[in-house]
């Protein structure tokens, strides 16, 4: 079934984050209700060539939802990742006193940055499509091995068949996703959070580069009030603080929507 969504166009982070979110959260409700569809086949029809069927159109949305991360982050970092590294950029050409050019340096940190975003973007997909995928595969061993006797106790057909799909959506859930240390995140959550991460660095990345293009040394923080320097709770409070290009370019941000941004400082001459 084709997506409703049009092309994305570079603008405002955070509505290109939840456009995005909204995207891969739609391809993985798909996912979810071929699952409940599954289930319910086990339940209703107990027949093994439909439950088949059903698990086939299961599989097809798990490529389909692989298709539209991959498809997203493509868009992603193509079009907003230059839009945001660009308005960085001149954020600092201004305050500097001069204009911003995609010189070598800057293509070059695009070139990477976008990399990398993609690849993250895609590794942190990579939970979910495997969760799906095991439900997958538990579902064809169960129609191959299980359903046949579904029966052969001393419950009915219909009490067997619906005990073993409440185990299967227990243990193969897709409400949210689970990762290996515990934490739980809907996809939508996790999509938002992770392209504000993204587009948060992009900017700061134009800045810093800009900066350090100029010869400047220092940069100043402006962030959340309580916001840590290496992570939120970090005691070393990060706003209004003058650091250098390097330690800025080392913690662009500090957790995933961070609002950090850095303004150049060429008037600062630290002290001996």
């Amino acid at each position: 079934m084709a997506y409703e969504f049009p092309p994305l166009v570079p603008g405002d982070a955070g509505l290109v984050a939840r456009r995005v979110a909204a995207v891969l959260q739609d391809a993985w409700q798909r996912l979810a209700d071929q699952q409940a569809a599954v289930l319910a086949a086990l339940v209703e029809q107990g027949r093994v060539p439909h439950i088949v069927a059903r698990t086939a159109e299961f599989q097809a949305a798990i490529t389909d939802f692989q298709q539209r991360v991959d498809a997203e982050a493509r868009a992603f970092v193509g079009r907003q990742l230059p839009h945001l590294y660009e308005q960085g950029a001149q954020a600092a050409a201004e305050a500097v006193g001069g204009r911003f050019t995609w010189t070598l340096i800057h293509t070059e940190a695009l070139h990477s940055l976008a990399a990398d975003s993609y690849a993250d973007f895609l590794r942190r997909s990579q939970e979910e499509q495997r969760m799906a995928a095991a439900f997958y595969r538990a579902v064809r061993e169960a129609a191959r091995r299980e359903v046949p006797l579904l029966a052969a106790g001393n419950t009915t057909v219909l009490q067997a068949a619906k005990a073993l799909a409440d185990w299967l959506a227990a243990e193969h859930q897709l409400a949210y996703v689970i990762y290996r240390n515990g934490a739980r995140y809907p996809v939508q959550a996790w999509a938002e959070a992770a392209t504000l991460a993204k587009s948060a660095v992009a900017y700061n990345a134009g800045a810093l580069n800009r900066a350090r293009e100029a010869g400047v040394q220092w940069m100043q923080v402006f962030d959340g009030a309580g916001c840590g320097w290496t992570s939120h709770k970090d005691p070393d409070k990060a706003t209004s603080n003058l650091r250098t290009v390097e330690d800025a370019a080392a913690w662009p941000i500090s957790h995933p929507r961070c609002t950090r941004t850095f303004g150049p400082r060429p008037d600062h001459v630290p002290t001996a």
